[in-house]
């Protein structure tokens, strides 16, 4: 069962929350979308109950995989312990079989799917943004579904603050950044680290001052080498 995470709001949410079933078929090789329909609980969790449920316990457990949409929305599917890799676009899990006389193998749990602003995201009036697009830096190719993020601390009380986002089809990506940047030069300027993933070793970093760069297009550009593209300044 999965819990969605409305990251920006900080808050659980089932409402406007769409899911896709699929199966995975081994003679095709792919994965077949299922009708099965989600059961949402009270406490705003969406269930897949019956799944395993068999005449005979002993069948062998079946995969599965599981999508959510939201308007304005694109869902992080890597769980919070595993790394970033934008090639993975769903949740799998295996449904263990079960009867009335005999539980399922293993225990169900919980699992938090977190939900990101999409470049489409109706940000509020006042929520500062800073826009652009990730590219693969040798081919200038856009990357879809790559992780953008900028993360600091705030000034006054040393708050650990985290802004996330996901590139569209396009690359495109807005960024909210709602708490205060770094306050290494002249007034009234802050510095942001921006930084883009695709996959472990596959990263780009980018350092914005703000509000001097508010207005332009950035470029972040991605590179092989692990600790990301250095302190590139691209904007258009």
């Amino acid at each position: 069962w999965f819990v969605p995470f409305d990251e920006f709001a900080q808050r659980v949410r089932s409402a406007g929350v769409a899911t896709q079933l699929d199966r995975f078929d081994p003679t095709a090789n792919d994965w077949l979308p299922q009708d099965t329909p989600a059961i949402r609980t009270p406490s705003a969790a969406i269930t897949y109950p019956r799944l395993g449920r068999r005449r005979r316990a002993g069948a062998e457990p079946e995969r599965f995989r599981v999508r959510l949409s939201a308007l304005g929305y694109q869902a992080l599917y890597p769980a919070d312990d595993e790394p970033f890799d934008a090639t993975v676009r769903g949740i799998e899990f295996q449904a263990h079989p079960y009867d009335d006389a005999q539980p399922p193998a293993v225990p169900t749990e919980a699992r938090l799917v977190r939900l990101l602003p999409g470049a489409s995201f109706p940000y509020g009036p006042g929520v500062r943004i800073v826009y652009g697009v990730v590219v693969d830096g040798p081919t200038r190719v856009p990357v879809a579904n790559a992780l953008v993020q900028a993360r600091g601390t705030t000034s006054r009380d040393g708050v650990p603050w985290l802004e996330r986002t996901l590139t569209d089809p396009s690359g495109g990506f807005r960024l909210s950044l709602r708490w205060e940047g770094e306050l290494t030069g002249p007034a009234p300027d802050q510095v942001f680290h921006l930084q883009a993933i695709e996959r472990p070793g596959r990263t780009g970093a980018l350092d914005i001052r703000l509000p001097a760069d508010g207005r332009r297009r950035h470029v972040i550009e991605l590179s092989n080498d692990p600790v990301g593209g250095g302190d590139q300044r691209r904007c258009q």
